[in-house]
């Protein structure tokens, strides 16, 4: 990769292996959210680029060594993957920093972990088994394989890019896949350097590709390039909702995971202390801008004034600034667009009757340099038929709702188009079941939020997704089952005419 003027570093497309300029020369500009300038330059993709990578991924898949390695071979691959991303997390981190805006802390802390999904899949590379059907057929001997599905086409969103590309690209190449990432035009960077990393590895050339740019170019062709077999897709449920309909048309196979809309529930008997810190880390931790954001905040109403004080006080507390220090809680938000909606939504909740309880506009001051800042907000006297409730914000805006009893809980908590994540804090071990079974979302976390694991399906119900995302259930996402039929007949049928 060449550089261009001081400090502004120029990207290129990493296709079969290398990195290669888009062929119709064009960049564009990618901006710091915290400094609001130009740091570097990422390559615009179009079509004929896309044709590139999914072709070298079709034949590295299909013809190349990756589909006559053992899959002990490839897992070994994969796990040197991992061992190279532990050994630069920390300059991964902080490109992931400039180009999103996010805390050092979390995308530290995201790399850091980046390469458990690695080490996990790569180890279960030659676990994948079929079965032996005890079949009703008289002589047959009948059994299942699984086979790769295709060349997956990746889509990540610009909130944790590197970790989304090792929850998708981790079990894709475990199945025995090829991928092409398309990574948001708002934070590609990360994904262009892990790129290196591949080929460091040993990943055979062609295996893994990332093209960048523009959905309506890069990724409408990726979409509906004819030798995509399988997309994954993480973001917005109205893209995903197109991407969907772009599948259909050639009868993809799809996985998405979309927004979020989650209840974070709290009842009279948990531990306030812990909930109180829950309930803040699920709403303002990365800056609000992840899909399983407890944005909807459920308090009993027998403490709900109580609770409210001390997550006034949490709030306070939080320092705004610049994301690359440790002791920053809360940074910018990550894109021009994405600060005008969150404080829209803001202005929304108000003209509906919420009462803004703290925050509730821009924040300013001095270090806070790139003009993307909001303040940590909290409406009280929410209803949960509001925008501010139903809606996703993807921002550091709380609404609160009271209930009276846990029926009401869990008719206010289900009583929206998502289906992501749902929170629960209770010292009731009877609810916690009752709940993690009545509430209507993927993920139920019981006095605890926003845990992840390579271990762990991720993923929702709804408008929040289809699929699953990391444990072992991810790499079904990209096998196709085959069925073997093999006869032990030592005589012709009387009827060769008359099916078996």
């Amino acid at each position: 990769m060449g550089s261009g003027p001081v400090d502004v570093k120029t990207y290129q497309l990493f296709i079969n292996g290398e990195y290669v300029d888009p062929v119709g020369g064009e960049w564009f500009d990618s901006q710091d959210p915290y400094r609001g300038e130009t740091w570097a330059r990422i390559p615009r993709a179009r079509a004929a680029d896309v044709d590139r990578a999914v072709s070298a991924a079709h034949e590295a898949m299909w013809n190349g060594p990756w589909s006559t390695m053992s899959p002990t071979a490839r897992g070994k691959v994969m796990r040197r993957l991992g061992d190279l991303v532990a050994d630069n997390a920390e300059r991964l981190a902080a490109v992931e920093v400039r180009d999103n805006g996010k805390l050092l802390a979390e995308m530290l802390g995201q790399v850091q972990y980046h390469p458990e999904w690695w080490w996990y899949y790569g180890g279960l590379a030659d676990k994948i088994q079929g079965a032996l059907v005890p079949i009703d057929k008289p002589d047959t001997f009948a059994f299942t394989r699984h086979e790769p599905v295709g060349v997956v086409a990746a889509l990540t969103a610009w909130n944790s890019p590197l970790l989304f590309v090792a929850w998708k690209c981790a079990p894709a190449l475990a199945a025995g896949c090829a991928v092409v990432v398309k990574p948001s035009e708002y934070a590609s960077a990360s994904t262009l350097e892990f790129a290196a990393l591949t080929k460091e590895a040993g990943l055979p050339d062609g295996l893994f590709n990332v093209v960048t740019g523009f959905c309506p170019e890069a990724g409408s062709a990726l979409v509906e390039h004819p030798k995509v077999a399988k997309i994954t897709f993480t973001g917005s449920d109205t893209t995903g909702a197109k991407v969907y309909e772009a599948a259909a048309r050639n009868l993809k196979k799809v996985s998405l995971e979309l927004g979020g809309k989650s209840p974070n529930i709290v009842f009279e008997d948990a531990d306030l202390t812990a909930a109180a810190a829950g309930a803040v880390s699920g709403i303002f931790a990365a800056t609000g801008q992840t899909c399983v954001a407890g944005s909807r905040l459920l308090v009993q109403n027998s403490i709900r004034e109580a609770f409210v004080e001390r997550l006034l006080a949490l709030a306070a507390s939080a320092r705004i600034g610049d994301p690359m220090q440790p002791d920053t809680n809360i940074g910018p938000i990550t894109t021009p667009a994405q600060y005008r909606k969150v404080l829209d939504y803001i202005d929304i909740a108000k003209a509906e009757g919420a009462r803004c309880v703290f925050g509730g506009g821009p924040a300013t001051g001095e270090g806070l340099t790139g003009g993307q800042f909001v303040q940590p907000t909290i409406f009280v006297d929410v209803d949960n038929a509001m925008r501010i409730a139903q809606e996703e914000v993807f921002g550091p805006v709380l609404s609160i709702i009271g209930f009276e009893d846990e029926d009401e809980a869990v008719r206010i908590a289900n009583d929206v188009a998502y289906g992501l994540a749902a929170g629960v804090w209770t010292k009731d071990i009877g609810r916690s079941v009752r709940l993690s079974k009545s509430l209507r979302a993927g993920m139920v976390f019981i006095n605890t939020y926003r845990a992840v694991s390579f271990t762990m399906p991720f993923g929702g119900t709804k408008r929040s997704g289809l699929g699953r995302e990391s444990g072992i259930d991810a790499v079904r996402e990209f096998l196709e089952t085959k069925s073997v039929w093999i006869s032990t007949a030592t005589n012709v049928p009387e009827n060769p005419f008359v099916q078996r």
